[in-house]
């Protein structure tokens, strides 16, 4: 706390007015990091776009929070913070099954993904496939937060789920997304 306290420029005192202890502290940054995930989120559904243009604008944002990723932000609070970490992590689960399971089902009727593609199992495969690549040690940090890397993920992904109208819509509209990549 007397670190965080001298970096912002305040005294301790005045920063646990704000923060019972550096638990809160670290939980409520964290908070505030999935809610504004969530914010960006419910901004993306509320666009009026099809399914495959909301998993393009997903696909911006997740390629920039993979760039930030630090892995041993992660181990620290697993470590220091388990009860916060599993809270954390579940509330993460829950918003991005629902997030995707969504997103599926709207591509369904809109005739953009498979009619066949059971929902709740892509869903499901999605969250599992997500914290795999993060908590293993098959890819470089360097590896999972490269363009090329999350490009192919992205791409396999709509693959598996894409109808035919889907990737005509896709093939015609990848260039003009690409180009508005950060």
């Amino acid at each position: 706390m007397d670190d965080v306290a001298s970096r912002i420029g305040i005294s301790k005192k005045t920063l646990y007015g704000h923060f019972k202890d550096k638990e809160d502290l670290v939980r409520q940054v964290l908070l505030l990091e999935e809610n504004s995930r969530c914010s960006f989120l419910a901004s993306i559904e509320q666009r009026n776009l099809n399914a495959v243009e909301e998993l393009f604008e997903v696909y911006k944002m997740l390629q920039t929070t993979f760039r930030e990723y630090n892995p041993s932000m992660d181990y620290d609070v697993r470590k220091y913070y388990p009860d916060l970490f599993t809270k954390l992590r579940e509330m993460n689960r829950k918003r991005m099954f629902e997030s995707m399971h969504r997103n599926l089902l709207k591509g369904k009727k809109e005739g953009l993904f498979r009619k066949d593609l059971n929902a709740k199992t892509i869903a499901r495969l999605h969250v599992f496939r997500t914290e795999s690549l993060l908590s293993n040690n098959m890819f470089t940090l360097k590896e999972l937060t490269s363009f090329k890397m999350f490009h192919e993920v992205f791409i396999y992904h709509l693959h598996g789920i894409l109808s035919e109208k889907g990737r005509i819509f896709f093939e015609q509209n990848f260039r003009k997304f690409k180009s508005t990549l950060p």
